[in-house]
């Protein structure tokens, strides 16, 4: 009973190295599309927390604070950049002309499509190795843990405050 008790120790251990191999990889490719595009690594933060919320209305500058812990003039630089650089653009809610929403550039999705259409491929050809039931498995698990760090992360960020 204690080998398999250790055992699991390792497979965890190697689980836990694996998870944050690909954490890193995915990060390193964000800074090199940030260095490319001559963005910061913050900006691409905003860049994907943008993406995630193109449903209308968008995101606020304030709802970029909150989800990537930076002050409002540092949401305001990186908007700027993002704004110049062509990702993004900034419109005023119809109901309110006090708010501001920010919306994903449709010609940003060709300048990005290009970065990452390599990425792609190489999911593509991954998942390509595995059966759906197992792709079904692997995306329940990534859809949970993300959610669960997600979380960590919001939890740890009250603390701070």
């Amino acid at each position: 009973m204690v080998g398999a008790v250790e055992e699991r120790v390792v497979e965890q251990r190697e689980f836990g190295r694996l998870l944050q191999g690909l954490a890193s990889e995915m990060n390193l490719l964000g800074h090199d599309f940030a260095a490319a595009s001559g963005l910061h690594a913050t900006d691409v933060q905003a860049l994907l927390a943008v993406l995630r919320a193109a449903d209308p209305p968008g995101i606020t500058p304030g709802g970029l604070r909150a989800e990537l812990g930076l002050t409002s003039g540092a949401v305001t630089a990186v908007l700027d950049r993002l704004e110049r650089a062509g990702h993004v653009h900034r419109t005023k809610d119809e109901a309110d002309r006090r708010q501001v929403h920010v919306h994903y550039h449709p010609d940003a999705a060709r300048i990005a499509g290009e970065w990452f259409a390599p990425v792609a491929e190489c999911t593509d050809r991954v998942r390509a190795e595995f059966a759906p039931e197992q792709v079904d498995t692997v995306v329940r698990f990534l859809t949970r843990m993300t959610a669960e760090l997600a979380e960590l992360r919001q939890v740890r960020r009250a603390e701070r405050a």
